[in-house]
């Protein structure tokens, strides 16, 4: 999925991953928490409010604030301390925050900060034990694409692997990203995502190969790099927090619904983290169906709305 000529990034771009992920987000955090079994009883059909967090429909949460942090670095180009230095005053300052608070901050994600502040290295800030493995680099890693989607598979890989462990350390999180934005390059380029899918069975498989690493973290990855995921049934996605169980519920709802508003409930009604699941899962739809297609009522209710096109602009212009 190399290609010679550069793909050129538009506003529509940004919109797409800002909007696509902070929507898919709100609209997960008032159920956040639970379970599946809960949530069938009364599935959520639209963007709704409090619940969880008792916060009113539109609020995103962490997932979308540390995307944003991670957007806003990228306007002055790519600096790891710089990124870094957003997420302290995410943590500290309440930066990017959605209504002036901090809440839902994932443990490992605040350990790494915590380390940053007390002036760690960002190459080291993360936590590198196979236990540290949430979704807490997953879910605002999507802006990166912008910034890597043109540079060859190992740099892609090598960057990826940097803005992944300035909180999740482990290789696992790392490739976890890397698929993850493999994808959504791929969708940039505008194939079809089931030969997206195939085709990454190939290439990102390879490119493993090639790496210094244990071959079991590959083979953990077997459900999208060997199965089709797709004809897995329902009972047998898990959507808890944990890194592997987020991608391939993101990927199995992308890949059994057929536009944004569908991907995104869908990814709500798996239960458990349900605000993760869905805002990975809507940055590949608004990638996929573009931001244009998200229910308008939703758009118009999202927290801080004007804030994020306007960043968007803002990257927009930067990476130009």
């Amino acid at each position: 999925m190399d290609y010679l000529n550069p793909i050129p990034i538009t506003l529509n771009t940004c919109l797409d991953i800002l909007l696509g992920v902070s929507i898919g987000d709100a609209v997960g955090v008032p159920v956040e928490f639970k379970s599946r079994e809960a949530i069938k009883n009364k599935p959520i059909k639209d963007m709704i409010g409090f619940g969880t967090y008792n916060l009113p429909p539109g609020t995103f949460s962490d997932d979308s604030s540390l995307t944003f942090c991670l957007a806003e670095a990228l306007i002055s180009g790519y600096n790891l301390n710089n990124i870094g230095d957003n997420f302290i005053k995410w943590l500290c300052d309440k930066y990017w925050t959605a209504t002036n608070v901090v809440f839902d901050v994932g443990i490992t994600t605040q350990n790494a900060i915590e380390r940053l502040i007390k002036g760690f290295d960002p190459t080291v800030s993360g936590e590198f034990d196979e236990e540290s493995n949430g979704n807490g680099s997953l879910m605002r890693i999507l802006p990166l694409l912008l910034h890597i989607q043109n540079k060859p598979i190992a740099e892609r890989y090598r960057v990826t692997r940097q803005v992944s462990s300035i909180t999740h350390g482990h290789v696992r999180s790392s490739i976890a990203c890397f698929y993850y934005l493999e994808f959504a390059r791929g969708l940039l380029q505008g194939i079809d995502k089931f030969k997206i899918y195939k085709q990454l069975q190939t290439t990102v498989s390879n490119f493993l190969d090639g790496l210094s690493i244990n071959p079991d973290e590959k083979y953990i990855f077997k459900r999208l790099l060997i199965d089709r995921i797709e004809l897995i049934p329902i009972e047998k996605i898990n959507s808890s927090g944990y890194v592997v169980s987020t991608l391939e519920a993101s990927i199995w709802c992308l890949l059994t619904t057929e536009n944004y508003q569908e991907a995104v409930l869908k990814a709500v009604n798996l239960g458990s983290d349900t605000d993760t699941t869905a805002a990975v899962t809507g940055g590949l739809a608004g990638l996929l169906y573009g931001h244009a297609t998200i229910p308008a009522n939703w758009v118009q209710q999202l927290a801080r709305k004007d804030d994020v096109v306007d960043l968007a602009s803002r990257l927009y212009n930067g990476l130009r």
